[in-house]
């Protein structure tokens, strides 16, 4: 059941007896995980899901609808799953399908595999579809275009020109887009000028021979120069963050999360830095490498993130972010390959500069760079691609009916400028701080309130979680359909 007419209006019920509709915005793994785990919870008389989302299947999303054979999943297969309870069942479902049968490097010398990430948008898709089928979950092929209140419902109107009414709603959309420096912007409108490197194509134009600036050194740098270089990308490329900190890849061994991090009563930023800097260094005589510290940091991070005033979680976004992006983001170990070659070779140079200025003569591009020890660099360029990552604190500026809310006083930024204010129990703070039970945050925009959400296992797990807490809502309130 996918595109059929619209959720009726409770009026044009007459009275009848009804299932509660919950709506979701975002097939994406976290949407889509919301709806498989609520379509399964077991409730005799389950309610009414409809998920929107343009794609043709549920569950790919932007980061896992990519047909890019150079992007990989960033976390080994058998710790990724749909199912917090089973996290072996992705990497299951690979041997099973042998679903990396035309793909041998998926699976490394130690036996991690890790496959390219459009298989985990199959897998989670493949999860779905027989819910789709059987009309458990509905899948609307449609962009939400407004939302407003209608009394005790939430009305949707979609690109298709149809109104949804929702008892809940669940928003699970995607990041915002990249805010590229200010300074880049002159460039708009040049051929190689890549703004944001997730529309379809963005790179075709770079090519073999190209000298290449690459703005940011996370993932997304990564993915771009492993995508060029499967391409035939030979060219000089610069890669530059204001740290020069490039992500990290996985130990060379699988190790177990090292440390003691639940028990203790974190208060500040500075406090919980020198505990991690201790930590490693026990962890280094144990014979652990620091990837086993941050791995036990993560995995207590909502613990950790509950714990500190909001002034010093403000802190840690401001100072200590973009050193645990690199380390806690690491690259899957193809792509590290790919990075380390350019780097032997001098293809490649990762620098701790910013844009001090920019301009163009012709199609070349004229760019002057200043490093954190003050020199300058001049350098020219033929391509520029910006992968600053995106812009967590425009998300409400970043879709028309998200603006609505904001203005109508539904949503408000959360504090630490990660996402949407939300309180533990997912439903969305308005602008008097006051939650509204109906109206519930899922995902990494979710993460201002409850910390690291922006990978696998959490993802999922917060998935789960949003529908255990639907679940008991709709239990709550039978009587009122």
């Amino acid at each position: 059941m996918n595109d059929d007419d619209t959720f009726p209006s409770p009026a044009a019920l007459n009275g009848a007896r009804r299932r509660p509709l919950v709506a979701i915005i975002g097939g994406g793994v976290s949407g889509a995980g919301v709806a498989y785990h609520l379509a399964l919870a077991g409730r005799d008389h389950p309610p009414a899901i409809t998920v929107f989302e343009p794609r043709a299947e549920l569950g790919r999303g932007l980061a896992y609808d990519t047909n890019d054979p150079a992007h990989r999943i960033n976390v080994p297969a058998a710790r990724m799953s749909l199912l917090p309870e089973h996290p072996t069942d992705f990497l299951e479902w690979i041997e099973l399908n042998d679903a990396i049968a035309d793909d041998p490097a998926a699976r490394r010398v130690d036996g991690a595999v890790f496959p390219r990430r459009a298989l985990f948008g199959r897998y989670v898709a493949s999860a779905l579809r027989p819910l789709v089928e059987t009309g458990a979950v509905r899948h609307r092929r449609a962009l939400v275009t407004d939302v407003e209140r209608d009394g005790a419902f939430w009305r949707l109107s979609d690109s298709q020109g149809g109104q949804t009414f929702a008892d809940y709603l669940v928003i699970a959309t995607s990041h915002p887009s990249p805010s590229p420096p200010s300074a880049v912007m002159t460039l708009a409108g040049h051929p190689k000028f890549v703004a944001d490197t997730t529309v379809p194509g963005a790179l075709d134009a770079i090519s073999s021979e190209d000298r290449l600036l690459v703005v940011g050194n996370g993932l997304t740098a990564a993915d771009v120069v492993a995508s060029l270089a499967s391409t035939g990308h030979r060219g000089p490329v610069t890669s530059i963050s204001r740290r020069g900190l490039r992500s990290r890849g996985h130990p060379a061994i699988a190790q177990d999360p090292f440390g003691a991090f639940e028990t203790v009563p974190f208060e500040s930023a500075t406090q919980l830095l020198r505990l991690v800097r201790r930590t490693i260094r026990e962890a280094e005589q144990a014979g652990h490498t620091w990837h086993a510290v941050l791995d036990q940091v993560r995995g207590h991070g909502h613990m950790i993130w509950r714990a500190l005033p909001v002034s010093e979680r403000r802190r840690i976004v401001r100072h200590l972010r973009p050193f645990w992006d690199a380390h806690r983001f690491r690259i899957a170990p193809q792509v590290e390959e790919v990075l380390d070659e350019a780097l032997a070779n001098g293809r490649m140079e990762v620098l701790p500069a910013s844009i001090t200025s920019i301009g163009r003569q012709g199609e070349e591009i004229n760019v002057v760079l200043r490093q954190r020890n003050a020199a300058v660099l001049e350098r020219v360029y033929d391509a520029v691609v910006v992968t600053t990552g995106p812009a967590h604190g425009g998300i409400l500026n970043s879709q028309s009916w998200l603006m609505k809310l904001r203005d109508l006083g539904h949503l408000r930024l959360d504090p630490t400028g990660l996402g949407i204010a939300c309180n533990l129990s997912c439903e969305a703070l308005a602008g008097d701080d006051q939650p509204d039970p109906t109206l519930l945050i899922s995902g990494p925009l979710a993460r201002g309130s409850f910390g690291e959400l922006m990978g696998l296992p959490q993802i999922t797990e917060h998935a789960a979680f949003v529908a255990s807490e639907l679940d008991k809502k709709v239990e709550k309130n039978t009587e009122r359909y």
